[in-house]
């Protein structure tokens, strides 16, 4: 999963994709490993796993034509308790040509405070390309964050923290860190508003409002738009981003 605004075609690729798949995506019974970019502060419960795949179509598209489309499925598996790792597997289409990347990810949860509301975890992510790795850089993204659940039905959580980039070229585009900013408020039953932001004019920049949907089975629908934080700048840096997860029993 991505965002738009790279140094050349596939390097233009790699970026969008980046931002999109940039945190495992991983659900317990009553919350979401991440919101749709930045990750939460939770992680999937021992011995659970999580499957989930995104659909992110550009929309407006080019004048010209020839819209991306990129398809993300990705698994997660509680490995400890308060530790998950898993794989993203990321596919960009542009008219005659489709690049793969892969992300291998992990998170530890390393505060968990129910009676105060209080989360905080942190996490590696790894980005490789799978094939037309001529010029594409291979890199890791390191995390922090930390979160407050105000108490209430409709108590909302905010999760803060930073991102930073390590082991990239210095063609890697924009800034090698940002901070990261997400918004979850419960509306109505199973229904939420929920936002997310990471700052750069970077691979990874975009804001993404939408609404999550409890479903029954441990499932969860998200819709929502990206942004890219230099998509005013005269682009089309924008994706609806869609995405069906389900939490899958354990032993």
């Amino acid at each position: 999963m991505t965002y738009l605004r790279a140094r050349t075609g596939v390097k233009l690729l790699v970026g969008f994709v980046a931002m999109m798949v940039i945190f495992s995506a991983a659900q317990t019974a009553t919350a979401q490993s991440t919101i749709f970019n930045i990750p939460s502060t939770d992680t999937v419960s021992a011995k659970k796993a999580y499957a989930e795949f995104d659909y992110l179509p550009q929309v407006p598209g080019p004048s010209a034509g020839g819209r991306f489309q990129i398809l993300v499925p990705r698994v997660v598996v509680g490995v400890a308790p308060n530790l998950e790792a898993g794989a993203n597997f990321s596919f960009v289409h542009v008219p005659g040509t489709t690049n793969s990347f892969f992300q291998p990810n992990i998170k530890y949860k390393f505060l968990h405070d129910d009676m105060k509301g209080l989360g905080g975890s942190a996490g590696l992510i790894w980005y490789t390309p799978m094939n037309n790795r001529t010029g594409v850089d291979s890199y890791g993204l390191v995390y922090g964050n930390f979160s407050k659940k105000v108490m209430g039905d409709h108590g909302p959580r905010i999760t803060g923290g930073g991102y930073g980039i390590v082991g990239a070229e210095d063609t890697f585009y924009g800034p090698k860190g940002g901070a990261i900013l997400g918004y979850e408020q419960p509306i109505q039953g199973k229904i939420s508003f929920v936002a997310d932001w990471l700052s750069g004019k970077n691979g990874f920049g975009y804001f993404t409002p939408g609404i999550s949907i409890t479903l029954p089975h441990s499932g969860l629908f998200n819709a929502g738009y990206s942004l890219g934080n230099d998509s005013y700048d005269g682009n089309k840096n924008r994706a609806l981003f869609l995405y069906y997860g389900i939490t899958l029993p354990g032993s």
